[in-house]
């Protein structure tokens, strides 16, 4: 369950009062609040940074997330070729602790190694580092902005590949209502709605979503036996926010949210849940001195069952049941930006942030019945001062930012017992540390001409390791895979360089070549193949390999971004976009056999294009993605196949407010891989999925 705690409705007593000004109040009321005609309530964080020149900078506007085919976060984010998840399966299917997102080929498991906020607040979970991509609604999202390329500094820690901003919608980028309702392949159902309230004063709003469906049968049709079926899923999110003048330059954002998410894995014993709530505080001035001040909470819950299943796949039986894994993140930031006079920027701030969670399991089952017990988890908390400044002199744009950070990894444990007695046969508590980061960024762009910018960066940014990563043993089917409480921070070293050409309004194209190393690369590393009785995670079977979390010596990556934009004044509009990436381990020691390998999950090639035509109301589209071979493990033995799916998307205007839509995801049916287990079990990804629904927009 999750800890429950009354800090939500404290947020909603300073909102309260302000709601008189956003219409609920009597007309004359409203009348007498009138504030001056050039006073705009934004919803937004501080003006976006000019040395944002220099990055390699991807944005996606509320159209674009609206038209998409699963109408799915995760689904929207794909099409910024190079940003994946650790998997290829969607937040329907996959296993939420395999949704770690990453860019540019430096790899991943089940933790982000890019840093994902929304409205400034770090999203992911506190304990495991994975994103909960059925907490963000689509229409709730007014903006995405993709930053590829690390440098822990103006964001905060964690942003090692790269940074993936959301910002809520505004009522200048939604109409005052808008609901969608469609119904799906396999009995599924996908619902959202979301209204506005606004006025000069602010506004407030108010939306809900909801999808189920009956799922598919996650293993291959001929790897299937009696024990596989499909994988239902059942989510649901809901969230509140208000805006709302507090001064003649100033508004404070109050914002609280919650979801559920429940999914099976096709088999019995496979269950898992999550749910989670957050609210949040932002006062944010831009006067003569600008500021944004910041707090927040997140609690969260996770629980996940696990089943062995015989060779034959004719019976399955319970191994784990991770029954409870509460998770807290508590943080704050405040930044300033002085007065410097034109083409000068310049904010200075402070950040915090601290986690602590724990996981609870019920595990060595027999007859049927757990017979131990094992609680793991401790916190971790994160202290940073930044700087980052931007110059502009005439075409030259110059940037330079930096960060100091103070870490504490504390209160780990490991404590097994016997249910029976009550005995612990393992009962231990990891030593407390504590460091220092000093990470920043560095970058220019130089306008060529009016139609052509070069532009290059340099950067170093940190990541500590999740306490997931730190304390908890797992498994995945017959494989097992060991906790490593003396992880450290990994560290990236980065440059890029790029040009970005704008021949005509709504017209550019960007190229960009990177080169990257991560050092201290957490992984989780092959040490020994079953059967066999293992270090903290006892027995493997002859099915399964163990694995240890480790540091590697460095993950180096190389490749290029190519990105493409044409949406010109008529109906045709075309994007594309495609990362190549060259990755390679370097590994010794114990891990020496991985050296020169390629980290697991992570194709060379990811690819995404679309075509669309839309005339008024009338729209039509078709999103072609490409992502290549990769493999599963990180020894590079066993292969996922290369897909390539094509989705559909139509909307057809029936009034002014109304429209019928149609939705169509890999509407080839294309097998796509998205894991191949120790006895070669293979595990496909969403097959063909086809909508049909209604959109109703109004003012």
């Amino acid at each position: 369950m999750i800890r429950r705690i009354a800090l939500p409705a404290l947020l909603l007593g300073p909102v309260l009062p302000g709601i008189v000004l956003l219409g609920i109040a009597s007309p004359a009321a409203a009348q007498t609040a009138a504030p001056a005609a050039d006073i705009v309530v934004t919803g937004r964080g501080l003006s976006d940074r000019p040395g944002d020149a220099a990055a390699a900078l991807v944005t996606i506007n509320a159209d674009r997330i609206a038209t998409n085919a699963a109408d799915r976060l995760e689904s929207v984010l794909a099409n910024v070729a190079g940003l994946q998840q650790f998997r290829r399966s969607d937040s329907r299917s996959a296993n939420p602790t395999s949704q770690g997102i990453s860019l540019r080929g430096i790899g991943g498991n089940a933790s982000s190694r890019a840093l994902l906020i929304l409205d400034g607040v770090p999203q992911a979970d506190p304990f495991g580092g994975w994103v909960p991509f059925p907490a963000y609604a689509t229409d709730r999202i007014g903006r995405i902005r993709v930053t590829r390329g690390g440098g822990s500094g103006y964001f905060g820690p964690g942003a090692l590949a790269g940074t993936v901003e959301l910002e809520s919608a505004t009522p200048a980028q939604v109409p005052g209502y808008l609901g969608s309702l469609a119904y799906g392949s396999r009995d599924s159902v996908d619902a959202q709605a979301s209204a506005t309230l606004s006025n000069a004063g602010g506004f407030a709003t108010l939306s809900g979503a909801y999808a189920r469906g009956d799922g598919f049968a996650p293993i291959v049709a001929e790897d299937r036996g009696p024990v596989d079926g499909p994988a239902p899923y059942e989510q649901a999110s809901g969230a509140a926010r208000a805006v709302i003048r507090t001064g003649a330059d100033s508004e404070l954002q109050a914002n609280v949210s919650a979801f559920t998410d429940r999914r099976t894995r096709g088999t019995a014993f496979t269950a898992n849940k999550s749910e989670g709530a957050d609210a949040s505080l932002r006062l944010v001035g831009r006067g003569r001195w600008g500021y944004s001040a910041l707090a927040y909470l997140q609690a969260r819950s996770f629980a996940s069952q696990f089943a062995s299943i015989d060779a034959a796949r004719t019976t399955a039986t319970q191994t784990l049941d991770q029954y409870n894994t509460p998770a807290t993140g508590l943080g704050a930031r405040l930044e300033l930006v002085p007065p410097l006079g034109a083409g000068a920027d310049l904010r200075l701030g402070i950040d915090w942030r601290d986690v602590s969670g724990r996981t609870q399991e019920l595990y060595s089952y027999t007859n049927a019945l757990p017979t131990r017990r094992r609680v793991a988890g401790g916190s971790s908390t994160t202290l940073g001062a930044f700087a980052d400044a931007s110059l502009e002199r005439g075409p030259l744009t110059l940037t330079l930012g930096g960060r100091v950070d103070r870490w504490w990894i504390e209160d780990g444990s490991l404590v097994e017992r016997a249910l029976a007695t009550g005995a612990a046969f393992t009962d231990e508590r990891f030593a407390d540390r504590n460091g220092t980061e000093t990470t920043g960024r560095a970058g220019a762009a130089y306008r060529v001409i009016e139609s052509v910018t070069l532009r290059a960066s340099a950067y170093r940014g940190w990541r500590l390791p999740t306490l997931n990563e730190l304390y908890r043993p797992f498994r995945v089917g017959a494989d097992a895979t060991a906790a490593n409480a003396s992880l450290a921070p990994e560290r990236l070293s980065g440059v890029d360089g790029g040009v970005t050409i704008v021949p005509a309004a709504r017209v550019s194209l960007a190229a960009t070549l990177f080169w990257n190393r991560l050092e201290d690369a957490i992984a989780n590393v092959t040490v020994a193949r079953g059967p066999g009785n293992f270090a903290g995670v006892g027995f493997v079977s002859a099915a399964g390999v163990y694995r240890v979390r480790q540091n590697l010596d460095a993950i180096r990556s190389t490749g290029f971004e190519i990105d493409a934009d044409w949406d010109m004044a008529g109906p045709v509009f075309a994007r594309a976009s495609w990362s190549h990436v060259s990755p390679r381990v370097e590994a010794s020691g114990s891990a020496a056999a991985l050296n020169g390998l390629r980290p697991a999950q992570t194709p060379r090639d990811l690819v995404s294009a679309t075509l669309g035509w839309r005339r008024d109301a009338l729209a039509l589209s078709a999103t072609l993605r490409h992502a290549a071979r990769q493999f599963e493990d990180d020894g590079n033995t066993r292969t996922l196949a290369p897909a390539t799916t094509l989705d559909g998307y139509l909307s057809l205007p029936l009034t002014a407010a109304l429209a019928l839509e149609a939705r169509a995801e890999n509407l080839f049916n294309e097998r796509v891989q998205a894991g191949v287990s120790g006895a070669d079990l293979v595990e496909r990804a969403t097959p063909r999925t086809l909508w049909i629904g209604v959109r109703l927009r109004g003012s």
